[in-house]
């Protein structure tokens, strides 16, 4: 299986892809579509996290990066992290999960938009292509103050 049949797949261009959950099948299969290295956003004490994700990743020889973000209570520090994290990727094919690709678009929009890469009605527009955060408090405060800083 194809991590282009992932649930909530984006492409956002030839070496950046997110999308909610993977299973052991795809990321077992990421060095073989030319991935470099994973960004995981979804808790260790998810139910639907894959057991020994880690380990899956780094024997392909890729990089591994986790982030937990508590869905609930989204922080800044993730966030830093996060940017941290894609900076230091740079260049190199990445994909970034979470449990349904709410936490990575939200996340990767922020960062796109900090970043130049898009404008605020962009970074919106790529949000609810997977997502309506104003269903779920507390992400447009979480979202607005980003923006803020």
């Amino acid at each position: 299986m194809s991590i282009e049949q992932s649930s909530n797949f984006r492409r956002i261009d030839e070496r950046l892809t997110t999308s909610g959950l993977l299973g052991v099948e795809e990321l077992s299969a990421l060095r073989g579509e030319g991935y470099d290295a994973v960004i995981n956003l979804l808790p260790d004490t998810s139910g639907r996290a894959v057991v020994n994700e880690e380990a899956i990743v780094r024997e392909q020889g890729l990089e591994y990066v986790h982030i937990p973000v508590d869905f609930a209570a989204p922080a800044h520090a993730d966030l830093e992290a996060f940017t941290d994290a894609m900076d230091a990727l740079a260049g190199k094919k990445v994909h970034v999960h979470c449990a349904a690709n709410y936490r990575v678009s939200a996340f990767y929009a922020l960062y796109a938009q900090r970043t130049g890469s898009c404008t605020e009605a962009e970074a919106d527009a790529l949000i609810r292509s997977v997502w309506d955060p104003a269903d779920h408090p507390p992400w447009p405060e979480f979202i607005r103050d980003e923006r803020q800083r």
